[in-house]
């Protein structure tokens, strides 16, 4: 039943070989609760049916589940392609129903052979107790021995190898320097040659977010008015030993550049590996024309699933850093002469920049706003908004208060019932509800979702349901292929839905509907240029 349940949809399409695995471990998972339920119903010393009952209720439960597997097998590419359609994606021609199957026995026996060699030693260590405890104790203790030993292994030996192989690949590639992409000369941007931010120690991440976004000259062939060179900063994990001496960097470099002399300034925090998606931020710069100074700061190598599992602290720490460095110069200057302060992260870098501020920052002298997109599932800001909502508003786009300080928006823009007036903060969430790095949730193991009840999100295939256990590993396969949609679904936000995000948190005036649609339009052609757009790296 658990291998059936896999097939049906979840909110990412899934290839023949992403399925059969998943298949595989959905199998697992049933087969393996239901050994469990068998040995602790013996293991009570329950009541058994009689061998002729149970001869014949096997067979029939045998037929049943072998014609609900048939059937979902010829179902999964119907399935899958229900997905796709809501995902604007090309359908498929079938779910590949025996490369699956090959593939979920495959994973299967895999799994059955680990599973048996723990319960082998787990056996042995039993064996050995029961010479000094009872039969029961011993086994309780053996399974309890097995697994500390196996978590130790596991985490002090292979996950720190792993970890370690890991950091030392991303940092390679980091430090990578692209043929194609040029050393900026202009004064506005780090890595150029009068900054203290050298070129070559920005990372990969940091090279591209500064060589890359609108010039002047670009922003004022489209706004047809004088336009400033937009500034853009960033300081990689190359530039000095601790998050506080980077920040300090980045600090020195803002003065230098009269950033704070900008109309706006946006503090970044970056995703895992550092990098910061140029459809965030592109569509600002064309907004105040040019009169924006932007600032990122890198924390890790790693990509943001990997650097929350293994870093968890090192974002906080970088993200606190760099607000409170540019938070305490900025609040010292004359209210009316200092630039608009907003926040921005994408992924772990939304969850890092929420932390990295408290309600006293917003309190005593309130920042202007955020936009925050595809902010994770760990995310407690979030998490608490969206638990405490308004009545009648759904999970995937939630109101909250009315909208006074906070609206969320997804592809259609923020849901009816935003219906006061914005006060002097405006906190803007952007988010699918296809995105299964926002909406996983450790509880679809047992109970169904709010976002999975109608009314859905338009990105959401109709024939989703939930199912214990099952749709937990959906969801779970979901989260490492979310960005691996088309943009403007799953974990891949458009420059469109960036741009309506910004003129909601800066409630900025002197565009007309008409030049909003002509600037998408550029936005999302500019986006499928090679301008640093090819690089999703979450």
């Amino acid at each position: 039943m658990f291998f059936a349940a896999s097939l049906t949809p979840s909110l990412i399409p899934r290839s023949f070989e992403v399925q059969g695995v998943l298949a595989g471990v959905a199998f697992s998972s049933g087969y393996g609760i239901g050994v469990l339920v068998r040995w602790l119903w013996r293991y009570l010393e329950m009541p058994s049916l009689s061998a002729r009952i149970l001869n014949y209720t096997t067979l029939a439960s045998a037929a049943i589940c072998l014609c609900i597997v048939l059937l979902a097998l010829r179902q999964a590419g119907i399935w899958q392609n229900s997905v796709r359609v809501v995902l604007d994606m090309a359908p498929v021609d079938t779910g590949y129903p025996f490369s699956v199957s090959l593939i979920a026995v495959a994973t299967f026996v895999t799994l059955l052979f680990g599973a048996r060699g723990l319960l082998g030693i787990g056996r042995r260590i039993a064996n050995k107790l029961n010479s000094y405890l009872p039969r029961r104790v011993s086994i309780v203790a053996g399974i309890a021995i097995t697994a500390v030993l196996t978590t130790t292994i596991v985490n002090g030996v292979l996950v720190d190898y792993a970890f370690r192989a890991l950091d030392r690949s991303f940092e390679r590639l980091d430090a990578l320097i692209e043929p194609d992409r040029p050393q900026p000369l202009i004064v506005e941007r780090a890595g150029s040659p009068g900054s203290k931010l050298e070129w070559r120690k920005l990372g990969r991440t940091g090279r591209a977010f500064v060589a890359s976004g609108p010039s002047a000259a670009e922003i004022s062939d489209f706004t047809q008015k004088p336009a400033l060179e937009p500034i853009r900063l960033y300081a990689g994990l190359q530039a000095a030993e601790t998050p506080s001496e980077r920040a300090k960097l980045l600090l020195d470099e803002l003065i230098r550049v009269n950033a704070f002399d900008r109309a706006a300034l946006v503090i970044i925090t970056p995703t895992g590996t550092g990098w910061v998606d140029p459809s965030a931020i592109d569509g600002l710069e064309f907004l105040f024309n040019g009169d924006v100074a932007s600032v990122a700061l890198q924390y890790s190598y790693l990509n943001s699933p990997l650097s929350l599992l293994f870093q968890p602290e090192h974002g906080l720490e970088s993200a606190e850093a760099l607000f409170r460095a540019v938070y305490s110069h900025w609040k010292k200057l004359p209210v009316n002469e200092r630039p608009e302060l907003y926040l921005h992260g994408l992924s772990l870098g939304a969850f890092n920049s929420q932390r990295s501020i408290t309600f006293f920052d917003i309190l005593g002298d309130p920042i202007h706003g955020a936009v925050w997109s595809g902010a994770p599932f760990p995310s407690e800001k979030w998490r608490s908004l969206t638990d405490n909502r308004d009545a009648g508003s759904t999970e995937w786009l939630p109101v909250f208060q009315k909208g006074r300080f906070v609206r969320f928006m997804n592809q259609d823009g923020p849901p009816a019932g935003n219906t006061a007036q914005w006060g002097s903060v405006r906190f803007v969430y952007l988010q699918y509800a296809s995105d299964a790095i926002t909406f996983f949730d450790k509880s679809l193991l047992y109970q169904e979702a709010d976002w999975m009840k109608s009314p859905r999100g338009p990105d959401v295939s109709p024939a989703l349901r939930w199912y214990p256990v099952v749709s937990m590993l959906q969801v779970l396969i979901d989260m490492p292929l979310a960005d691996t949609v088309p943009m403007g679904y799953g974990h891949v936000y458009a420059p469109e839905h960036y741009l309506n995000a910004w003129l909601e948190a800066t409630g900025i005036e002197g565009w007309s509907a008409e030049d909003v649609d002509a600037l998408k339009q550029h936005l999302r052609t500019r986006s499928q240029s090679d301008d640093g757009y090819e690089y999703r790296g979450g």
